[in-house]
């Protein structure tokens, strides 16, 4: 009995200690909570996509894909926490300009961040890397390139617009074999010269599509344009199977690192170009923020009154235990950290209401025991293991869900999937650990009416 006394204790004093690191980390903002744009601000950037090379039957595809290359940027590890989740909520958007022109457009949202410089550098420099194959409409006069000007009255009548004819009379052609093809780039040293380069790999659909277009260029130049600008053009001699390709530009060691680094954050399929950037407000505002707050203290005080009122001394114990479930969560949410806005509180509640309903469990079968003359320690033992398989499974396919929801929804539905898969697993720890070591204690080996009275439910004796 001691032993379970004396593990009771330490979990106690464990967890004061965690109750104080939360309250004094926030108190002096060493670790303060990351909070989500909905409840801090944040800053509102705006770019215009460049389609103008792109052909319009791919418009809507392109479009559709660009936001999971910015993601792919925004979740790095190293810019948005362990988990990767930075709440970060992008869009796209269709502007209709005079003229009938249309304006392809992407806004991002990025919480907690304030400072317009910072925002910037969190979506960082994001290449755009395509392939060029020989144009063959271009020509040379009299060894010199072909000017525009050979078009100068299509382009006066507005029949030839001017990137059109540029592009036309551009040594090469784009073919649309762009850096949404690319699933990794590595820093590699020619080994007789010691020259640094950048290998790069495509992914299945793009490894497909470089054989084909090597195979269809042999003797011939291809063009790697990097933000536009030739980096180089070497000559096909065979078609390349594998779908892996060297850039050996002008590189020195840093700057083909730093390229490497950028494609690997994701090169995008289009250029991007800023129009604006706003730093805003929270939408939620201070006051929505504390009557949020207020609203969950009043419903944590009904759930305990409920359990103590109904449940007697193992409700006491399942309030004791959300309230250290609780402080433990809050602390994970300092530690990984963990981006909290509306969504993500939602999903910490929701675990907290699973939290309650395995204790009611827990107590229900332990109350079922002790109808049958069970002895209270006897009891509580035979109740947390039948129990069990019910908490176990509900768990499970509530953690399926979590899964579900963070692999495959938008980074909203991430944030609200990390919080609940979180609570759901430290709930399952804290309720069978905790819980059970706290009644235990309190039970004792003895049998008496008090005792029994304090362990039964609702208006049994």
């Amino acid at each position: 009995m001691w032993k379970k006394r004396i593990g009771a204790l330490v979990l106690l004093v464990i967890a004061v200690g965690i109750g104080y690191f939360v309250y004094w980390s926030e108190v002096t903002g060493k670790r303060p909570f990351k909070l989500g744009l909905d409840l801090s601000g944040g800053t509102y950037l705006l770019y215009k996509v460049d389609v103008s090379k792109i052909d319009p039957k791919q418009i809507p595809d392109i479009m559709d894909s660009l936001p999971g290359f910015i993601e792919k940027r925004i979740s790095q590890k190293e810019t948005a926490g362990a988990l990767g989740v930075l709440e970060a909520n992008i869009h796209t958007e269709t502007t209709s300009l005079a003229g009938n022109q249309v304006e392809y457009r992407v806004g991002i949202e990025l919480p907690g961040v304030t400072d317009v410089k910072k925002a910037e550098d969190i979506i960082g420099k994001a290449p755009f890397l395509e392939f060029k194959v020989e144009n063959p409409d271009y020509k040379k006069i009299d060894g010199k390139d072909q000017v525009i000007e050979l078009d100068e009255t299509a382009i006066k009548n507005g029949t030839l617009d001017l990137s059109t004819a540029l592009e036309k009379y551009s040594p090469y052609k784009s073919i649309g074999f762009t850096g949404q093809y690319l699933a990794n780039a590595d820093l590699q040293f020619d080994p007789n010269t010691h020259a640094p380069s950048v290998g790069l790999t495509f992914n299945d659909e793009g490894a497909k599509l470089f054989e084909k277009l090597t195979g269809e260029n042999i003797g011939k130049t291809i063009a790697i344009y990097l933000d536009g600008q030739l980096i180089e053009s070497p000559r096909v001699n065979q078609k390349i199977s594998g779908g892996k390709a060297v850039i050996s530009g002008n590189f020195t060691p840093v700057t083909a690192r730093d390229l490497v680094n950028n494609l690997n954050h994701g090169a995008l399929p289009v250029p991007i170009s800023p129009i604006s950037t706003d730093v805003i407000g929270p939408t939620l505002g201070s006051h929505a923020v504390n009557a949020g707050i207020l609203a969950g203290l009043i419903g944590l005080i009904a759930i305990a009154v409920l359990l103590i009122v109904w449940y007697r001394l193992p409700g006491f114990i399942a309030t004791l235990t959300l309230g250290i479930y609780g402080v433990v969560m809050l602390a994970l949410f300092k530690l990984i950290p963990v981006t909290l806005t509306s969504a993500g509180i939602a999903g910490f509640i929701i675990s907290l209401g699973m939290a309650v309903d395995a204790s009611i469990l827990i107590f229900e079968r332990v109350k079922e025991e002790m109808h049958t003359g069970k002895s209270i320690p006897e009891s509580i033992h035979l109740g947390f293991d039948r129990a069990w398989n019910a908490i176990r499974d509900g768990n499970i396919s509530s953690l399926i869900s979590a899964a579900v929801l963070f692999f495959l929804g938008t980074t909203l539905i991430k944030g609200f999937a990390v919080t609940f898969g979180l609570g759901v697993l430290v709930s399952m720890g804290v309720i069978v650990v905790v819980s059970r070591a706290f009644l235990y204690v309190v039970a004792g080996l003895g049998n008496g009416r008090i005792k029994r009275f304090l362990f039964s439910s609702g208006f049994s004796k």
